[in-house]
């Protein structure tokens, strides 16, 4: 379990294909305190830490991540969210995640608004997904709030500090991104469509 505030960024420094997987080793800030079998937020992806080297570890993502998300475009260099899952009796600052990826949007618009930016993503639906204005949606790993909503898109505000310490910096037009919904609206997403059939 997450909360979609993101703790540091890591580096992807090497991809090794092992079959249909791929082994990515990282570095991070953070290393040193990370352990084998550890649970650890990569872009919004929950991925099992397998090896802990010096300065470097390496979590698998199976051939069903790769084709959920936004992982098969990374290249050695990229940029990645980090978030290690949440302490029990804490303070929840973000929103319940699950770190499972429901899909990929398409970044639609990056607009500067002198200081802060607002982000247009595009995704495809089968009425399964939704969000809400000033609802919480998690775009690579980061908890943020609905600024718009449309039926196959929304915005998000990003403030200056965000917009620093994650990759959103480096997102482009057209780039792809992990989205994870609301954990709450997808279950009244669920119970609409299963009326709508009865």
């Amino acid at each position: 379990m997450f909360t979609g505030i993101i703790e540091a960024v890591g580096v992807i420094e090497k991809i090794e294909e092992k079959g249909s997987n791929i082994d990515f080793t990282l570095t991070c800030p953070f290393t040193h305190e990370l352990k084998i079998d550890q649970s650890l937020a990569h872009n919004g992806c929950c991925l099992t830490v397998v090896e802990v080297k010096n300065d470097q570890y390496v979590v698998t993502a199976i051939n069903e991540t790769l084709e959920k998300t936004n992982l098969g475009k990374w290249e050695v260099g990229t940029v990645v969210n980090l978030e290690r899952c949440m302490k029990m009796g804490g303070r929840l600052d973000g929103h319940i995640v699950q770190g499972h990826v429901d899909k990929t949007g398409e970044v639609a618009g990056i607009e500067n608004k002198d200081g802060s930016y607002l982000i247009t993503v595009k995704y495809e639906d089968n009425g399964s997904f939704l969000t809400v204005p000033q609802g919480s949606v998690t775009v690579n790993g980061i908890s943020l709030t609905v600024a718009k909503s449309e039926d196959t898109q929304f915005s998000v505000a990003i403030i200056p500090y965000t917009w620093e310490f994650t990759n959103m910096q480096h997102l482009k037009i057209g780039d792809k991104v992990n989205l994870e919904f609301d954990i709450i609206g997808k279950y009244i997403a669920g119970l609409i469509k299963k009326q709508n059939v009865n």
